[in-house]
């Protein structure tokens, strides 16, 4: 399994919709936005990876408070296993009236080569 297939089953669990790309109608008041920051191998000695560190931002947007989604999201990742490397409010968006919270999350996986068939 990969970050983005956990962390859109998480936002399946918070009842919280993953948008992506452009509205085609009315956005909804809440809101995550996932975003892959990096995907790298930890030191190994023998020169083959054997595990890969996924990281993304999980972008919250919401109009009035955020503070009750942002609790039961990190309760959520915390108890999935995730790794929580940051967390803070990016601020207000005067046009949308959204308020902005990233959190940047990382999970270890298992790094398996695919052999051609």
């Amino acid at each position: 399994m990969s970050i983005l297939k956990e962390l859109n089953l998480i936002a399946d669990l918070c009842s919280i919709p993953v948008e992506t790309g452009v509205f085609s109608g009315v956005p909804p008041d809440v809101y995550l936005v996932i975003t892959p920051l990096v995907d790298l191998f930890e030191v190994h000695a023998d020169n083959t990876p054997e595990y890969e560190v996924q990281e993304v931002r999980l972008s919250l947007f919401a109009k009035g408070s955020y503070t009750i989604l942002k609790n039961l999201i990190v309760r959520t990742l915390l108890g999935a296993d995730f790794t929580i490397t940051d967390r803070r409010y990016i601020g207000h968006e005067d046009d949308t009236g959204y308020h902005h919270y990233a959190i940047d999350v990382a999970k270890t996986y298992e790094f398996q080569i695919e052999k051609e068939g």
